[in-house]
C-alpha cells in the first residue's frame, strides 16, 4: 500500500483524543493507523516552551505546520536557489516538467531532480502562490491523479451502443450518417494521423490529418470538416470506442451530429470506414510521412478513392452518388 503522510484532520483528531485522556492504540484505531504512526507523531511534533511547560503538548495545527516545513526542507527545489531558478525559468518558457528535468544535465546543472519533483513543487504551497500552474501545457489548477481514467463505461454509456442507433442507419436506407476512424502510422511520423470518414450509403470517403492524437483536436477539427455539409448530411456518426473519442459529447451541441459507438473489439461494425481504411492504406502505407503531407495531397487521395467506381453503387462513383443526394436536399 503506498505511503500517506498523516494529514490535518488525522492530527486534530490526535488531539482530541489526547486531551480527553485516551490511550495510544484507542487513537491508532480511530484514524486507522498503526500505533507506532501515532506514537511517533506525538513525539515529533509535540510543542515544548521551556519558559512556559504549562503550555508544552500536542497540537493538530501547530503538529501539521511543523510536518509541512520539515517537508519542505526535503525538498531540492526549496533548499536550492539556483536550481529553483533554473526551473522556473524553463516552465515559463514552455517547457514541460518532464523535458526540463530531461535536459538539466545538458544545462550545466549540478543537481537532479525528477519531473515528478517538479510536479510537486508546482502544484505546492509555493508554486501555487507563483501561481507556476498556468505555465504547464495542459494549465490544470489542480493536479489529476497518476493513472487515473473514467470508466469507459461513462465514457461511452449504453444509450450510445449501436444497438440503441435507429435501424434505418444500418439498412443504409437515408443519407447523412456517417462512420469514423483514426488511421495509426508507424512511431517514426510522431503524434500525426488520419482521421477517416465515410457516408454509409453513397461511400464518400473524407480525409484529414491531425498533428495531435487529443481527443479535444481531433473532435475540433471534425467538427470544422463537415459543418459547411447541410445538417441533413451530417446526422449521425458511429465510432468505435478508441479513447480518441471521448469528447464525442461535442458534436450534437457543435454541430446537430448524433454519436453511436460498437461494442468493444468489434470493428466489423463499423465496416464502411474500415473498408475504406483498407483502401487509404494503398496511398497512405503505415511508413507514410504523414506530417510531410498537405492539405491538397489529402484531398488529391479523397478524390482517387472517391472517383473510382463501386459496384455496391451501381457502378456510380461515390461522388456521383454524393452530389445525387445533396441535390435531393435542396
Amino acid at each position: 500500500m503506498a505511503h500517506t503522510e498523516l494529514g490535518l484532520r488525522e492530527r486534530r483528531t490526535i488531539e482530541d483524543m489526547l486531551n480527553a485522556k485516551m490511550s495510544v492504540d484507542k487513537i491508532a484505531a480511530e484514524i486507522g493507523r498503526h500505533r507506532s504512526t501515532v506514537f511517533r507523531e506525538i513525539k515529533r511534533n509535540r510543542f515544548v516552551d521551556h519558559e512556559l511547560p504549562k503550555l508544552n503538548g500536542y497540537y493538530g495545527m501547530n503538529a501539521q505546520r511543523s510536518a509541512m516545513t520539515r517537508r519542505a526542507r526535503r525538498r531540492k527545489l526549496v533548499r536550492f536557489v539556483d536550481l529553483r531558478k533554473h526551473v522556473i525559468t524553463q516552465l515559463v518558457a514552455g517547457w514541460s516538467p518532464e523535458q526540463i528535468a530531461g535536459r538539466l544535465q545538458y544545462d550545466g546543472q549540478p543537481l537532479r531532480v525528477s519531473h515528478e519533483t517538479i510536479y510537486a513543487y508546482v502544484y505546492g504551497p509555493d508554486g501555487q502562490a507563483e501561481e507556476l500552474a498556468r505555465h504547464l501545457p495542459h494549465r490544470r489548477k489542480k493536479r489529476q491523479p497518476r493513472r487515473r481514467r473514467t470508466p469507459r463505461g461513462l465514457v461511452f454509456p449504453p444509450d450510445r451502443s449501436i444497438h440503441e442507433r435507429p435501424d434505418y442507419v444500418k439498412t443504409r436506407e437515408t443519407f447523412g450518417d456517417w462512420e469514423g476512424d483514426l488511421m495509426i502510422f508507424e512511431r517514426a511520423q510522431g503524434k500525426t494521423n488520419v482521421a477517416s470518414l465515410v457516408e454509409r450509403k453513397t461511400r464518400f470517403a473524407v480525409l484529414f490529418r491531425n498533428n495531435d492524437r487529443s481527443t479535444t483536436h481531433l473532435m475540433n477539427k471534425l467538427m470544422s470538416v463537415i459543418e459547411p455539409l447541410p445538417q441533413l448530411a451530417r446526422k449521425s456518426i458511429t465510432f468505435d470506442r478508441g479513447i480518441e473519442f471521448r469528447n464525442w459529447r461535442k458534436l450534437k451541441p457543435g454541430i446537430g451530429t448524433e454519436a453511436w459507438f460498437c461494442d468493444p473489439q468489434a470493428p466489423w461494425q463499423k465496416g464502411s470506414v474500415e473498408n475504406l481504411n483498407k483502401r487509404a492504406r494503398r496511398y497512405l502505407p503505415r511508413d507514410a510521412p504523414v506530417a510531410a503531407l498537405s492539405n491538397r495531397d489529402m484531398k488529391s487521395i479523397c478524390d482517387r478513392l472517391n472517383g473510382t467506381p463501386r459496384k455496391c453503387l451501381g457502378w456510380r462513383t461515390p461522388t456521383e452518388a454524393f452530389r445525387e443526394e445533396l441535390m435531393k436536399l435542396r
